[in-house]
């Protein structure tokens, strides 16, 4: 919130935020056939409803700021923290376009038995005002889904072994779910701000598609792994990764 209050207002195009879900609260899951605690750290630790409407209220009405007037934003969460957001979306006029439900098609089982298995996360995709247009590429979207209407279900993979090569991020999203999100929202050169960057992925994604970033992130740690991964791209990888992509999203 601070670095976000020197930004000129009105000047980003698109906003991809990965907040916080607040689900580290001592649970356990299976990853890899091991079973491990759903702690992420800290920042993830939040039980208390009030705090966490808060929260989300004052970030998202200082994002809404920054936005253009045609501009949207995209969050993602799971039921820990998504209904927060959508009720807070609302409360700050914005108008909720899409609720996108990334289906993983490999998932944690659920050790448990004794609900469900999670296998998916929502992403709620908003404009800043709703009688101001925004920009999506229809066509193109059509044409990633075999020449139909692309559905808000989305079937995409999680993060492949060659997207972690620099390090991992607890809570690292799949270079083929942002490049799908940019590619619909927004148009080369255009301005894409990460307030949660992690391990920057979203900033990747941009660079990739010739897009302009900036990325936001408190923990050096995750800020030292988003430079590696930047560094990492030499125009022979820059191809290959848009290859790799392109066989989880159809074309680029």
């Amino acid at each position: 919130m601070d670095i976000m209050s020197h930004f000129n207002d009105s000047s980003i195009d698109m906003i991809f935020a990965d907040p916080p879900y607040f689900l580290s609260n001592g649970g356990l899951t299976v990853k890899n056939g091991i079973i491990q605690s759903v702690n992420k750290g800290d920042w993830d630790k939040n039980d208390n409803i009030e705090n966490i409407d808060n929260f989300n209220n004052e970030w998202i009405r200082q994002a809404r700021k920054l936005l253009k007037d045609n501009g949207t934003i995209w969050i993602s969460g799971t039921h820990h923290n998504i209904f927060s957001i959508g009720r807070t979306l609302q409360e700050n006029n914005f108008k909720i376009l899409n609720m996108i439900t990334w289906e993983k098609p490999n998932p944690p089982p659920n050790f448990s038995c004794r609900y469900f298995t999670y296998s998916s996360e929502w992403i709620i995709w908003a404009r800043k005002y709703a009688k101001i247009p925004h920009y999506f590429d229809y066509e193109l979207m059509k044409k990633l889904n075999g020449d139909k209407q692309q559905k808000d279900v989305w079937r995409l993979s999680a993060v492949g072994s060659w997207e972690k090569t620099q390090g991992k991020h607890p809570t690292q999203k799949p270079l083929g779910l942002l490049s799908r999100i940019i590619l619909s929202s927004t148009q080369k050169d255009d301005l894409i701000l990460d307030p949660f960057s992690g391990s920057g992925t979203t900033g990747i994604a941009s660079v990739l598609l010739d897009r302009n970033y900036i990325g936001i992130e408190q923990e050096l740690e995750f800020l030292e792994l988003s430079k590696r991964r930047y560094q990492e791209i030499t125009p022979k990888l820059k191809y290959e990764f848009k290859q790799k992509i392109r066989k989880q999203i159809s074309v680029i």
